[in-house]
């Protein structure tokens, strides 16, 4: 009787991911990577945990217990994925939640798995619910239930997998099923750098890179970095172009000076997003509130953008906050777009959520 269904063979076969995840269009910024928890500069609770984790699961031969990172994006959720393998000395399969579309896909991964290797799942809160539910049974028993045939002969046969490390990444653990975020053993919060982790950050990029900077222009370069590591290294690519076209080379605070200003990015590291988005609530909306998805169309952004990169970083300085009828800005956004304040800014308007 013919089946639709795929067997094992095919699975293995089509398995739709590998370690080459987004190679071409991450080259650059594989490059500046840190391989070893060492090199990981800041985060340095989650860093000193990790490595006991990571010494007593080879001590014991073992595979580390599954791992959830949590963190805005461009903190360094897919450069720990990494660095946990190379510290545990496995080897390391990278995908992403929305290209795992059906359960032969995520099937077709598992069974190609080998004995503690690492599993990275990054937007592991885009996983649909029947990927979830094959994941549940693969992180405890470390085996999969595969359905094969159809109607009254169809029979469920349950494959054993090897054991291995799921490490999952989100930049919304809320979205994140309770059954799903309960099975990994180990989370990590990954919290916005400060200006002097960020600084060590550009200097390492820079001597990577070969790019000549003034310690004063990474003091500056770190202020405008929002906190993000991705963005200082993006930055100081940028500054390295204007410092050969239009200089010597060399990134002094003057090239970065220029470049911030060419950029629209301020000493906040505020873009001109960002002060669109508090100008149209002040203006438009008086301040607020104003709801997310009429701020998006308002200021032309979509809606996940708004929430997982605009917004963290207004509400942290301190410009923006969250309150339950809507957004709203405070005191300090009509200081900074040198607005005045018609009305009277009570703290006790909204509460944080």
């Amino acid at each position: 009787m013919e089946t639709n269904q795929p067997d094992l063979h095919e699975l293995i076969q089509n398995s739709v991911t590998s370690s080459s995840f987004q190679e071409e269009g991450d080259r650059q910024e594989n490059i500046l990577r840190p391989k070893l928890l060492k090199d990981f500069q800041g985060q340095q609770r989650l860093k000193d945990n990790l490595a006991v984790f990571v010494q007593a699961a080879r001590e014991r031969k073992e595979s580390l217990d599954h791992t959830f990172l949590i963190g805005p994006p461009g903190l360094g959720k897919t450069t720990l994925a990494s660095i946990i393998a190379n510290e545990m000395e496995a080897e390391i399969r990278m995908t992403s939640a929305p290209a795992l579309e059906k359960p032969k896909d995520l099937a077709g991964i598992l069974t190609n798995v080998t004995e503690g290797s690492i599993f990275f799942i990054d937007e592991i809160h885009r996983l649909k619910p029947a990927l979830e539910e094959m994941l549940y049974i693969a992180m405890e028993d470390f085996e999969i239930d595969w359905v094969i045939g159809q109607g009254p002969a169809a029979r469920t046969m349950r494959i054993p997998l090897p054991k291995f490390t799921l490490v999952g990444a989100t930049t919304k653990a809320g979205s994140v099923s309770s059954p799903l975020s309960s099975r990994f053993g180990i989370t990590c919060h990954i919290e916005f750098y400060n200006e002097k982790e960020l600084a060590n950050i550009i200097r390492r990029s820079a001597q990577i890179m070969d790019v000549h900077i003034e310690e004063k222009a990474i003091i500056l370069l770190a202020r405008c970095s929002r906190g993000t590591p991705r963005i200082a290294n993006r930055l100081l690519r940028r500054l390295r172009d204007f410092a050969a076209v239009m200089g010597d080379g060399i990134v002094t605070t003057a090239v970065v000076d220029h470049g911030m200003e060419r950029l629209g990015i301020d000493t906040n590291g505020l873009e001109m997003q960002d002060r669109n988005i508090l100008r149209t609530i002040i203006e438009f909306y008086d301040g607020g509130p104003v709801g997310a998805e009429t701020l998006s169309i308002s200021v032309g952004e979509a809606i996940e953008s708004l929430e997982d990169f605009y917004e963290p970083y207004l509400i942290q300085k301190g410009y923006l906050k969250r309150t339950p009828r809507g957004r709203m800005t405070t005191k300090l956004a009509y200081e900074l777009l040198g607005i005045p304040c018609k009305r009277n800014m009570d703290d006790n308007q909204g509460i944080l959520f």
